[in-house]
């Protein structure tokens, strides 16, 4: 429940605002009682069958109102050939079959032809009730996209887990088509552009897309950042603010925040701005004896905006939270923190990549049921899912930079890094208003002290400014565990967080007897712990291959990966100066059909793996747990209070 603030702790709350150089804050509010509250503008919201015939409610419920999702009246029709475009298939009429997306073609066929990527092409027709703009959103397409609107090529986008937007204009009294080519040949041309695929290269349309219409205004990327002073909580509020009118003018933005039965009502005033342009407006609410989310409390709030009379609405559900850091330990709200989880990759068997709701509830609950407070992910995540970890209380430690192979740099000149960069900070921007996510991961597995002058120097200015963008949250760089640097160089300077990679007892030294993994354990975090002085330090990715294929005991087999998680968690658990440790990984998944386990086939001449499939999830690909899930739950249990 929202509490009113008393006059004297919102002076002192105000004070503590400007002491912290607010110079953007445009107004502190404080909590009021419901039959109080001013009357707002009416959030505009319309069904999604009064936005487009056939629109659905949306997955992703949170950003703009007026939203409907495109799901269902798809046809899709392979074009291996790639002769599509020039028989005319940019105008639809290609036939296929009946789909709804997200939907991923090669999913069910996880061979190298199909992991080498394919052409398809996807139409819909599209009936609006009222002709003028509007703007379709898809979250990802894998590789490369090209979108037309009854023939006429309309956008195009190039990367997958980052969403796109391209405006259009329809007419009520005619239905249109809106066609998509989706590319995902080639993974090795991928790979060499920063888009290493460690997963299954799995192509098409693969999360949402949506269609809403455009108005006078437009809201976009909200940002909160909560600051805990005296037992209240300053919420400082921004969101973006562009004016699709033709004349320049003030857009101000009036806000709800409210839980329960209680609310708090304040207001952003409108700034200047040109036709076409945009401005980020700041707020700053004050909530007494705020309900803060945590892994144990997840509590969220309901964010309503509102731009000038009712013309445009965004709505979130946010969670006040103050994740601080100091000598290498976090906190939480004040209290001590501790990451203790399993890295996830999206990719549901004979779905991939194209995750329904359904299949992200399952992830969520599986973290949570093994006692995880943390996850790990490569690249960002469907905003669907961030949505369902935010309601688990489970914290998120996400890759958001380029995607290299381990030790490896791609962004070598100057336009692949300012490609780099757009990524990075879409993803940020994305997530940010999301509590669960607690880290932004820059590099995958960093070797040394950088691969050259070009990457130190891209990941210092990349660290400056995501720290610029969100405060709240570690700006994090994972080091390759097989060649971590020996004493810390320049690049790790501006990095709050260090997370590393520890294969000990599997790649390294695979039959080391107990007592002697655990001495090679504990003597390798004091050597990162004496490496990285003051920075917080994670074990971010260990684990072993695990199925029945291998004797049990073995390396390779059910109970020998429970014993390695077993003991590398023990070891974890009891070590100061540590913030946590992430298993590799939650569930198994697709990657190449080339792999067959890496190099531990030289260690262990004769182990049986399973070639395309990682194995060292806790949980089989098709959902059953395995020994090492019990292991992990009753390990971490000695982690503490989750």
């Amino acid at each position: 429940m929202l509490h009113v603030v008393p006059s004297d702790a919102l002076r002192l709350i105000a004070a503590t605002a400007a002491s912290l150089g607010a110079a953007a804050v445009v107004a502190v509010a404080s909590g009021s009682q419901r039959e109080a509250a001013p009357a707002l503008p009416r959030l505009p919201v319309e069904t999604p069958a009064a936005v487009v015939a056939g629109g659905a409610v949306p997955w992703i419920h949170d950003g703009p109102t007026r939203r409907a999702a495109l799901h269902r009246g798809w046809r899709v029709r392979l074009d291996p050939a790639d002769t599509g475009a020039a028989r005319g298939w940019a105008r639809g009429g290609f036939g296929g079959r009946p789909v709804a997306v997200p939907y991923v073609p090669n999913a069910r066929t996880l061979t190298s032809r199909s992991f080498a990527g394919s052409v398809a092409w996807y139409e819909r027709d599209l009936r609006v009730h009222r002709s003028g703009r509007y703007v379709v959103r898809f979250e990802s397409v894998n590789h490369r996209a090209t979108v037309w609107l009854d023939g006429r090529r309309v956008g195009a986008h190039t990367g997958t887990y980052l969403p796109f937007e391209i405006p259009i204009t329809l007419d009520d009294r005619r239905a249109h088509r809106l066609v998509v080519r989706a590319d995902w040949r080639d993974p090795e041309r991928m790979k060499a552009e920063g888009w290493h695929r460690t997963w299954f290269n799995f192509g098409g349309v693969n999360r949402e897309v949506t269609l809403r219409p455009v108005g006078r205004s437009e809201l976009n990327a909200p940002a909160v950042h909560t600051r805990l002073r005296q037992g209240g909580a300053l919420v400082e509020i921004s969101v973006e603010v562009r004016n699709r009118f033709p004349q320049a003018r003030a857009i101000p933005v009036e806000g709800v925040l409210a839980r329960g039965d209680g609310r708090i009502d304040f207001r952003m005033p409108g700034i200047r701005t040109a036709p076409g342009d945009a401005r980020v407006l700041h707020a700053t609410v004050a909530v007494s004896a705020p309900a803060l989310w945590s892994p144990t409390h997840p509590a969220l709030y309901d964010l309503q905006l509102v731009a000038g009379d009712g013309e445009a609405g965004y709505r979130a559900a946010i969670g006040l939270r103050e994740l601080t850091w100091a000598a290498g330990q976090l906190r939480l709200n004040g209290r001590p923190l501790r990451l203790r989880g399993a890295s996830l990759q999206e990719d549901a068997r004979g779905r991939g990549d194209a995750l329904r709701p359904a299949d992200q509830a399952t992830l969520a609950r599986e973290l949570v049921r093994l006692g995880a407070n943390a996850t790990r992910c490569q690249h960002p995540l469907d905003p669907g899912l961030l949505e369902r970890l935010d309601a688990a209380g489970v914290l998120v430690w996400m890759g958001v930079g380029p995607v290299d192979s381990p030790g490896s740099w791609t962004s070598r000149t100057a336009h692949r890094r300012r490609i780099a960069r757009q990524r990075t900070m879409a993803a940020v921007r994305e997530a940010q208003p999301h509590p669960s996510v607690i880290a932004y991961n820059l590099a995958n597995e960093l070797a040394g002290n950088g691969h050259d002058a070009t990457q130190v120097a891209y990941l210092r200015r990349m660290a400056r400014e995501v720290r610029a963008r969100d405060p709240g949250r570690l700006v994090a760089l994972d080091v390759w565990g097989a060649h971590p640097p020996r004493r810390t160089g320049a690049v790790y300077g501006p990095a709050d967080a260090i997370g590393v990679t520890n294969y000990t007892g599997w790649y390294d030294d695979t039959y080391a007897p107990r007592a002697r993994l655990v001495a090679m354990l504990r003597a390798r975090l004091i050597r990162m712990r004496r490496t990285f002085p003051g920075k917080v330090l994670v074990v971010s990715e260990f684990g072993a291959e695990g199925n029945e294929r291998n004797p049990s005991r073995a390396p390779g087999g059910l109970r020998f990966q429970a014993r390695l998680l077993r003991t590398h968690l023990e070891v974890y658990a009891h070590r100061a100066g540590l913030a946590g440790a992430l298993v590799w990984a939650l569930r198994d998944f697709a990657v190449s059909p080339a792999f067959a386990g890496g190099s531990i086939n030289r260690r262990v001449p004769g182990i049986r793996l399973v070639h395309g499939l990682n194995q060292k999830g806790v949980i089989t690909y098709g959902g059953r747990d395995k020994p090492a899930a019990r292991a992990v739950s009753l390990a971490f249990a000695a982690f503490g209070p989750r």
